[in-house]
């Protein structure tokens, strides 16, 4: 149950990501999930540095960072595209 919990709360902070992030963002719904699988393990790092929580504890640092993460990967994959000439 954990893991379908895990995905769930991945392609939900996913969405809210690519609905924050101006543009259009040409994903479908797998890579939503794994923007925001990646995304909360990269906000559970940065979260982890600032604060005394575990990078595996759920909290509401822990759901900012992972929005925030999610941003920051949306934001260089996006540089990537505009460097290869596709957008």
């Amino acid at each position: 149950m954990s893991l379908i919990l895990f995905i769930l709360f991945g392609f939900v902070i996913g969405l809210v990501a690519r609905a924050l992030m101006p543009g259009n963002q040409q994903m479908g719904w797998l890579a939503t999930i794994g923007l925001g699988i990646a995304g909360s393990f990269l906000g559970g790092i940065l979260v982890s540095l600032v604060t005394s929580h575990e990078i595996t504890d759920l909290h509401t640092a822990g759901v900012i960072g992972s929005l925030v993460g999610a941003l920051v990967l949306l934001v260089v994959a996006s540089g990537f595209r505009r460097s290869r000439g596709t957008v």
